[in-house]
């Protein structure tokens, strides 16, 4: 197997992340399924394959609400700032981008012999 840059796993798990991401800060299952437009079934299953992967639980009791652990707390900290970076980024890159655009000239068009 190759050796990644990042320790990061694969899309299955970084798409998992994001999933996590949206049940800590909405700090509900069922609003982040909203958020994300999928079943919370399928919330359930993305947190289970980050746990599984890193061996650790991320949030502390049954119910609707949930309750980070510790781990759980710092993993989000951590996803929120970056999420929160990358953004901005993104934002930037696309004011940049239309800005360009509109001093582009108007395209040529092909005159047509008729």
């Amino acid at each position: 197997m190759a050796h990644r840059y990042y320790d990061l796993l694969s899309l299955t798990v970084l798409t998992a992340l994001e999933v996590f991401e949206a049940s800590a800060r909405l700090r509900s299952l069922e609003l982040a399924a909203s958020e994300l437009n999928v079943t919370s079934g399928e919330i359930s299953r993305q947190i289970k394959i980050i746990e599984d992967e890193l061996g650790v639980q991320l949030f502390v009791g049954p119910g609707t609400g949930v309750v980070l652990t510790s781990t759980g707390k710092d993993l989000y900290t951590e996803l929120a700032s970056i999420f929160s970076k990358a953004s901005d980024v993104v934002t930037t890159i696309k004011r940049a981008g239309r800005s360009q655009m509109s001093r582009l000239p108007p395209p040529m068009r092909s005159r047509r012999s008729g």
